[in-house]
């Protein structure tokens, strides 16, 4: 979403009109979520999906058709045996998608606040007015965004409903889920992840790469500058050169920071698990074998470590997929890190996902 609401921006800095269409609710199973964007061009060409398939087509064919038409269209999908039967989108739910053109003095302003508050991480919470009969006056398509602690930023084709759309917003800390309240669609954005990564071998390079895909902020810690550098890590938000004790004991480290530990050895291994055991960081993670494991455990027992920071540790890490390769163990890995920032924590705080053998 983050590029997509950037080329966004540069068109319409440009003084050039697109068609906003946004996933705004969704029932059942669909190819995409509420909050889905797709900005489309006078020409057809596209930045960002709702799914793709017949739907997305369908939506790109109108939105062209609105060049140069100010106001909203909404647009429901129903993904049954009587659609998208060709695109295997038979997934019986039904998606609800806007379709508005940014030919409107507010729309610029607008999507530069959005890209401010994506940029600095910290979560949002959009508003979209999909069917505003109890709003005597609002529009369709008037759109509300509200900063993470639910501070008023800014709207488009919605001025004086501000206050009246707030009582809708729920706390990002409560981790709110998308739904429509009063015609209102609530899309929350939670504070974007900081994964740092303790170790730039192959593994951390690999898990690296794709979690910059799944949108995490990606932090990499080693003390050999011929493995964390831009050539190897080239979506890394931060690369952080020293020896491994010196910087984590000198990061800020916060809820929102998740830390996964795949150096190059044992001693490593350890000296970071117990600088990032005791923090703030909603998940650590350490990579190897149970034995291994059980070693570090125990030296960090012994030096006194509380067997309550300890417990906070996935270990070993990832879900349990049967990984042999650097690339299967990348993505078990990265996908119990996608699990614990969407789901959250495992309800009886249990670990189930095993993985194999340690590699650095």
């Amino acid at each position: 979403m983050r590029e997509s609401v950037r080329a966004l921006n540069i068109a319409l800095g440009q003084g050039r009109e697109r068609i906003v269409c946004q996933v705004v609710e969704t029932k059942g199973s669909t190819p995409q979520k509420a909050g889905a964007l797709m900005i489309v061009n006078p020409d057809g060409g596209q930045i960002g999906t709702l799914g793709g398939g017949c739907v997305e087509n369908e939506v790109k064919t109108r939105a062209i058709r609105r060049i140069g038409n100010p106001g909203a269209e909404i647009q429901s999908f129903v993904l049954d045996h009587d659609y998208a039967w060709a695109d295997g989108l038979i997934c019986g739910g039904k998606m609800v998608i806007i379709a508005q053109s940014t030919a409107e003095p507010d729309a610029p302003a607008y999507f530069q606040a959005l890209e401010t508050l994506m940029e600095l991480g910290h979560g949002f919470t959009e508003a979209v007015a999909i069917d505003p009969s109890r709003f005597p006056g609002m529009a369709v398509g008037a759109r509300f965004l509200y900063a993470a602690e639910g501070k008023f930023v800014a709207s488009w084709n919605g001025d004086g409903f501000a206050d009246d759309v707030a009582l809708w917003i729920a706390p990002l800390d409560e981790r709110p889920h998308s739904g429509v309240k009063g015609g209102i669609a609530l899309l929350p954005r939670l504070p974007r992840v900081r994964l740092v990564i303790v170790g730039a071998g192959h593994v951390g390079q690999a898990v690296a790469n794709l979690a910059a895909q799944a949108d995490f902020d990606v932090w990499i810690v080693d003390d050999r500058a011929q493995y964390a550098n831009h050539d190897r890590f080239p979506a890394a938000e931060r690369l952080l050169v020293g020896p491994i004790e010196d910087v984590l004991g000198t990061l800020e480290v916060d809820r929102n920071t998740y830390a996964l530990v795949v150096t190059r050895g044992h001693g490593h291994d350890q000296e970071a698990v117990r600088i990032l055991a005791p923090t703030a960081a909603s998940y650590v993670g350490l990579i190897g074998s149970r034995r291994k494991i059980k070693l570090i455990f125990e030296s960090l027992r012994e030096m006194g470590i509380p067997e309550s920071s300890l417990a906070r540790v996935s270990a070993p890490v990832g879900i349990d997929i049967g990984s042999e390769s650097v690339i299967e163990i990348a993505v078990s890995i990265v996908a119990e890190l996608i699990s614990r920032r969407n789901l959250g924590n495992p309800p009886d705080g249990s670990r189930t996902h095993p993985l194999v053998a340690a590699h650095g």
